[in-house]
């Protein structure tokens, strides 16, 4: 097959399988979903908590390898 033929198949196929840029229903901004806005901004604070007790535990670790404790 030429490179024409299989470029052509291949996005008919991708085409037949794809969903549709297009949504039932709007998203209703004047009553946002609040379970989803609260578990976005809980799993936010739960990493940045395990961010700075990972810094935490590094600095003391390179105090105590260095001497500085």
């Amino acid at each position: 097959m030429t490179f024409n033929r299989l470029l052509l198949r291949a996005v008919l196929n991708s085409r037949v399988g794809s969903r549709t840029m297009f949504t039932s229903s709007k998203p209703d901004l004047n009553n946002p979903n609040w379970i989803r806005v609260g578990i976005a901004f809980g799993s936010t604070v739960f990493l940045w908590g395990l961010l700075f007790k990972q810094r935490r535990t590094d600095e003391h670790e390179y105090k105590v390898r260095n001497g500085l404790e």
